[in-house]
């Protein structure tokens, strides 16, 4: 991929980070003609793409044409999609109907990739597109065979001529019951399977906890682990059921299939990433921290056309996320400062340095964030690094500063308010301030009150903050001579994030306080902290 197009991608993400939703950004989307004249959305997706010489995994599905480019092209289509790179998959499909104008099911392959995924719902620049090519799917289907012919008959409900956003849930509905029939009439095709698994998903909602006990959710489960129960190796029914798992009471029923997951299609990074939604809720810190790597490793190949980049930005976000959890500083820190390269965006770098104690460094990062969110981020840092080394009156003022925003704004940041997320660090400062004033009581309230905020975030992919309000309010708690209260509040803890080995190492410190040893935890310590390359002697600096 050109240079001018790691900028572009560079300036989408930043973009969208600004609005406080995710960035779904793949790499691969063609940016602005270098005559700097703005190209459309169907001219960017319209596109040619090659085939991939590496990158792509084993997958195959068999179609009724005859021509090899265009089954190439239709195969990959497909993987982009299960991959979610919506933009490759529109381009790969009509790649493959250029290769076979003829293939009705390679006009469907578009019409599918142009329409609504988990990520993002269809909209009304992609409808049209939709549309023409479901229909153009429908006046070939003579010449498809009969599984073709049920496939596209039940895509053909989906889409209208123009977008009519009060009408997108009916078609939606309307789509997976039509899905329903087409599975049932051929049971044992996975891929048809997975087609009604995901338009089930999308009548969902696609954030916070989903309760297992619902009958949709039930139903949703039910048909993935079906198609799992036959193929654990399946790219697109492993991809939906992570994220189906990750924020039920039982992610770890995904861990046998994300063992294969991230390896089926090597070169697109959404996939080689996917396996750690499910690593970071069971606390395999180390598998994520892997993953992600291999993740952001494939976005640096798209340059080179070796592989996909598929919102290269929220793979650095959960490989510093999975890094800090973990005790990798190194890996954190270096991704925070990769974030900011990437989007422009300072507040991952200052935040996983403030994680590992490396406060000179915070005061050397002057760019400040313009959202008031992300700006406030920064600001708490910058704050406990003045702390840090020295300068109590600094630290106050930025304090001040973040209570302020927390206490003003309605700004969001992905999935979580602004004032919730404000004030779980705005409360880490003013406590560790308290603590440092001699106040230990109400350092103590402080982060008992971040700690209650935190509990009541919306689950998110991963959380926005790369540590634990806990480990300040067990270490506070131990400093006052309360061992008992501290070792509840690192078990509290554990729950929500087994096996980290800050909530460990505090354990440890708890029971030693109270004369007490658990064997358990004792090795439980050693396994999890040992990739770590900071020692440490509490749960936070």
């Amino acid at each position: 991929m050109r240079v001018m197009g790691r900028v572009w991608i560079a300036l989408a993400a930043v973009a969208l980070l600004g609005s406080g939703r995710p960035a779904p950004v793949a790499a691969q989307i063609p940016p602005p003609g270098d005559d700097g004249e703005k190209k459309t959305l169907f001219d960017r997706y319209s596109e040619p793409i090659k085939i991939y010489a590496t990158g792509l995994g084993t997958f195959t599905r068999a179609i009724s044409s005859k021509n090899r480019t265009a089954q190439q092209y239709f195969d990959q289509g497909f993987q982009m999609m299960y991959a979610f790179a919506k933009p490759e998959a529109v381009r790969s499909f009509r790649e493959a109907w250029k290769a076979d104008p003829d293939c009705a099911i390679c006009y469907w392959g578009e019409a599918w990739a142009w329409g609504s995924y988990l990520n993002a719902p269809i909209n009304a620049e992609e409808m049209p597109h939709a549309y023409a090519a479901v229909q153009k799917a429908v006046a070939l289907k003579a010449k498809a065979d009969p599984k073709e012919r049920a496939m596209i008959e039940a895509l053909a409900i989906r889409y209208m001529p123009e977008f009519d956003p009060s009408k997108r849930v009916d078609l939606d509905k309307a789509y997976a019951a039509a899905m329903e029939k087409v599975s049932a009439t051929f049971p044992t095709d996975l891929d048809i399977k997975t087609l009604y698994a995901d338009a089930l998903f999308l009548l969902e909602p696609r954030r916070g906890t989903r309760d297992i006990n619902t009958p949709n959710v039930q139903h949703l489960h039910h048909v993935l682990e079906d198609i799992l129960t036959k193929d654990v190796h399946h790219p697109g029914a492993c991809h939906l059921y992570v994220h189906a798992t990750e924020s039920t009471v039982v992610p770890g029923k995904a861990e046998a299939c994300a063992q294969f997951l991230g390896a089926s299609i090597p070169g697109a990074s959404h996939i080689n990433h996917m396996p750690s939604h499910t690593w970071n809720v069971v606390g395999r810190w180390g598998d994520s921290v892997r993953s992600n790597l291999d993740a952001w490793h494939s976005d640096q190949k798209a340059s080179i056309g070796e592989g996909f980049a598929i919102y290269p930005e929220h793979n650095l976000h959960m490989l510093l996320y999975a890094a800090a959890m973990d005790g990798q500083g190194a890996i954190a820190i270096q991704a925070g400062k990769d974030y900011q390269k990437l989007t422009g965006e300072s507040f991952y770098h200052v935040l996983t340095l403030l994680r590992f104690g490396r406060f000179d460094e915070i005061l050397q990062v002057t760019s400040r964030p313009k959202t008031e969110v992300t700006g406030g981020f920064w600001d708490f840092a910058q704050g406990y690094a003045q702390l840090k080394t020295g300068n109590l009156d600094f630290a106050k003022v930025y304090a001040a500063r973040v209570r302020k925003t927390a206490e003003t704004t309605k700004s969001s940041f992905r999935v979580n308010t602004g004032t919730a997320l404000l004030g779980i660090v705005g409360g880490i400062l003013e406590g560790e301030i308290k603590r440092t004033d001699g106040d230990l009581d109400g350092a103590i309230a402080a982060f008992q009150k971040s700690a209650e905020l935190q509990d009541g975030l919306i689950y998110d992919e991963p959380e926005a903050l790369p540590f634990a309000a806990r480990h300040w309010l067990g270490a506070a708690l131990l400093e006052a001579g309360k061992p008992v209260e501290a070792e509840q509040v690192y078990r509290e803890s554990l729950k929500k994030h087994p096996h980290n080995g800050w909530s460990l190492f505090g354990l440890r410190a708890a029971l030693t306080a109270q004369g007490k040893q658990d064997a358990v935890v004792d090795a439980d310590w050693e396994k999890s902290w040992s990739r770590a390359d900071h020692w440490i002697n509490g749960s936070r600096f």
